[in-house]
């Protein structure tokens, strides 16, 4: 499978957003907050994150609607709900109250972050991540933390109730369960 690919470990992550903050220009916390939007929300960049509004945020039920392309919609044609995970909470509060003014129109000022974080992901010393590899380090943390695939299938705006996700990300379902086993005691 594809998901050969190597994810950055928690401290690593932490580590490439600070080096994004830091080395990436006049654009620094617009990529990192890029990055992170990304990384928290598992959405597609360009037909969806890219879309995403104030507007779109229901602080109320912790949920993002993401309707995609206003042209084309998202990658299968629905508008979801993503949950806002406790990360996405902190980011979109923070980026809402940088603001000052009423939060309207859409969230990313960004939306293409390719050399950046190679650039990134070279310096601190981790395999070379692409925007859709934070789509994978979503699906991958949300599944370790327990979330089932089903769930984290939907989330991902998947119609296949799972298949999918469950062809690639299976292995971490196991590989969790093997480590919850050694919790047990008796």
């Amino acid at each position: 499978s594809d998901l050969e690919l190597q994810l950055p470990e928690p401290t690593h992550f932490k580590g490439l957003l600070e080096n994004l903050r830091k080395n990436s220009g006049a654009w620094s916390d617009r990529v990192a907050d890029l990055v992170e939007f990304l990384a928290y929300g598992g959405m597609r960049i360009y037909s969806e994150a890219a879309f995403v509004t104030w507007e779109d945020v229901d602080w109320q039920r912790k949920q993002i609607v993401v309707r995609g392309d206003p042209e084309t919609g998202t990658k299968n044609s629905e508008i979801r709900r993503v949950p806002v995970l406790p990360d996405m909470e902190v980011l979109l509060t923070r980026l809402k109250d940088k603001l000052g003014t009423p939060a309207t129109g859409r969230i990313l000022e960004v939306n293409e972050c390719t050399q950046a974080l190679a650039r990134a992901c070279k310096e601190i010393g981790i395999a070379k991540l692409t925007h859709h590899d934070l789509r994978h380090l979503f699906a991958t943390r949300c599944i370790e933390s327990g979330v089932d695939i089903p769930t984290v299938s939907r989330w991902l705006g998947h119609k296949d109730g799972g298949a999918l996700a469950m062809k690639t990300y299976g292995h971490l379902r196991n590989e969790h369960s093997q480590a919850m086993a050694q919790k047990v005691k008796f």
